[in-house]
This record gives C-alpha cells, sequence and structure tokens, in this order.
C-alpha cells in the first residue's frame, strides 16, 4: 500500500466460511492491512444488528440521564478507573480530551492491595451502573460476549497467517480477559478549525473494535506521514492492533498513532470502542516468525511520550490509567504516583 492511500482497507470475515481458499486469502489480506496500515474495516461480521442499534439507543439514553444520575457514577469513586468520566476528564499526551464517557469492564470482586501483589490488580473490580437505566447493564454484557467471540476469531486468523498454531493466543484470553467497553459522547466543538476530541496515541491492548454512529466521522489514523479520514461504513467495526500485539510479532504487525477530532458545533457523535485484552497478569507470548516475515519486522514503535511497551499487559494498563486519570490516582493510588521534583 502506498502513501496515497486514501481509505483504510475494507475485510469481509464472512468469507472465512467460505471455503479453505476463501479462508486463506482472507488471512493474507488480514496480515496485509495489520502489516502495512494497522487499521481496516471489518464487514460481515455476524453481530446481530438489533444488537448494534438496542446499543447505540441505551447509549444515547445514558448521556441523556440528569447530570447529576451521571456523577453519581463519577470514576472518581472507582479505584478500578470504572463509570463516568465528565467533559474534559480525560487526559492523552497530557491534553484534555472533549468527551463524555462510561467505562465498562469485567464484572469482578475487588482485590485488596497487599504485599507480594502486584499493583496492577487493582484494576480488578466492580463497574458502576445506573440505576436509572437498568438495560445497560444486560445491552453491555451482551455485547462483550459477542465482541469477544469476533475478536478471538479474528486473533486466531492472525496466527495462522503468521505461521503459528492457531490457539496461540488462546491462553492468554483463557481465564480472566479483562476486556474493557467504553461508550463515548463527543460534542460539537468544532468550528473552522478542528478541536480535539482525542489526541494522537496507539491503543495499548491487544484488538479494539470500534463501532461509530453511521453517517459521523473524525476518527484519522496515520500512514507515512499522513492522516487518513476513516468515517463510519453502516454495519462495520473500525478494527486495530494495540502495542501487545505488535509486541508479540516484534513489530510486524503494527500498532498506529490514531487521533478523533470533535464533530461540528451543533452536533454530537457516538462512538464505542471495545478493547480486547488478556487477563492483567498475562506476558504476550512472541510469536517466531519466518525469516521471510522477520525481515519485514520493523521492531517496536516509539510511545510518544517515549514510554516503553511493557511485557505485563497490566503494567501496561495500568501506566494508561494512572496517565490518564491523575484525579482518580490521586485519590485512590497516590502511593503509585511518582513526587515532583523539586
Amino acid at each position: 500500500m502506498s502513501s496515497s492511500l486514501s481509505s483504510l482497507p475494507i475485510l469481509d470475515f464472512s468469507r472465512l466460511d467460505a471455503g479453505a481458499d476463501e479462508a486463506s486469502a482472507f488471512r493474507a489480506d488480514l496480515l496485509r492491512a495489520t502489516h502495512e496500515v494497522g487499521f481496516f474495516y471489518l464487514v460481515g461480521h455476524g453481530v446481530d444488528r438489533q444488537l448494534i442499534d438496542d446499543l447505540l439507543a441505551v447509549s444515547r439514553r445514558f448521556f441523556e440521564l440528569p447530570t447529576d444520575e451521571k456523577l453519581k457514577l463519577e470514576n472518581v469513586h472507582s479505584p478500578q478507573f470504572r463509570g463516568y468520566t465528565r467533559v474534559g476528564g480525560e487526559l492523552t499526551h497530557g491534553d484534555v480530551d472533549w468527551r463524555e464517557q462510561i467505562d465498562i469492564g469485567p464484572e469482578r470482586d475487588a482485590v485488596e492491595p497487599a504485599p507480594g501483589t502486584a499493583d496492577y490488580w487493582r484494576l480488578e473490580g466492580p463497574n458502576l451502573w445506573p440505576e436509572a437505566l437498568p438495560e445497560l447493564k444486560s445491552i453491555a454484557e451482551r455485547w462483550n460476549d459477542e465482541l469477544t467471540r469476533v475478536s478471538l476469531r479474528l486473533l486466531r486468523a492472525w496466527a495462522l497467517s503468521l505461521g503459528a498454531s492457531e490457539d496461540s493466543f488462546d491462553e492468554a484470553f483463557a481465564d480472566k480477559p479483562f476486556s474493557m467497553t467504553k461508550i463515548v459522547r463527543y460534542p460539537g466543538e468544532s468550528g473552522a478549525e478542528r478541536k480535539q476530541g482525542v489526541g494522537a496515541h496507539r491503543d495499548g491492548g491487544v484488538l479494539t473494535l470500534l463501532l461509530v454512529e453511521p453517517g459521523k466521522e473524525g476518527l484519522q489514523v496515520e500512514h507515512e506521514g499522513e492522516w487518513i479520514d476513516a468515517p463510519s461504513i453502516p454495519g462495520a467495526f473500525v478494527v486495530n492492533i494495540g502495542e501487545m500485539l505488535e509486541l508479540a510479532t516484534g513489530g510486524y504487525l503494527k500498532a498506529t498513532l490514531h487521533k478523533v477530532f470533535s464533530p461540528p458545533v451543533g452536533s454530537d457523535r457516538i462512538s464505542v470502542p471495545f478493547f480486547f485484552n488478556p487477563a492483567l497478569d498475562t506476558v504476550m507470548p512472541r510469536l517466531e516468525l519466518s525469516p521471510e516475515l522477520a525481515t519485514a519486522a520493523r521492531g517496536l514503535s516509539v510511545d510518544p511520550t517515549n514510554s516503553p511497551i511493557l511485557d505485563t499487559y497490566g503494567d501496561n494498563a495500568l501506566r494508561y490509567r494512572l496517565r490518564a486519570h491523575p484525579n482518580v490516582a490521586e485519590i485512590h493510588h497516590k502511593d503509585l504516583l511518582v513526587p515532583n521534583a523539586d
């Protein structure tokens, strides 16, 4: 793919069920797209259209709740960084992201900090759910189940395309995967000059499936020094790999910088990224690539803040949370914060 790439590749997931030749061709296209671009549109994924519509509708209803109802769920009440973040309450690169959101992770018991317990286990725990919108919980849990199915199948396709065993990644996700759904509303802030919705970053996990309201745009993906617009395509997910999959392939697969602009003044946009991640204590397997693929591997990307990719997923996840939500960190995790040098 050349530097003149004007749109993301489109891959049809249903080709995996269309016979051996089509499945092989899909895997080849998947490998090419994520080596050269790191992003693609996924169609033919089999996620029920009604579930997609239900999720977007309940997301709208959540953001229409009175402010005091949403603030009952504010993430300052959650040591696990779950719940509601008001507009301007998250940072990327130290700059303010102009969005409001609710973070929903795996519903588990909290792990109390103790000597010998890794700090990242502090991220395990319960979600904060709105009493006024009980259907959000059931829809979000169905969403997690469906997108987990799609994500696992994608990972198996990647493993085969890289010349590895199909089940290479299964163990990392077999017990206590740490996936996260983030339901986001971007209020309209952009006029003649586009304003930041989310600053340029790479995802720190394994794999992201993004649902964007039909007819909306704002996502941009970096490719060979240019920014490519990635507007929503009806029924499609925007898929990208994260730093842990780049790590597993020695940089052959590419975790790509991307950013989001606020929509125009007078409008807004709902988007729902699903971050498919392994258990917090997972050390991602390093795949042994063929000499041909290994020669084309670029090594690991440099984080915009010069932070190296860490081997254990939980270390990456905790670092990101502490950096993105300093107010929550100050309340619940002050012992983990590096004091300012005088």
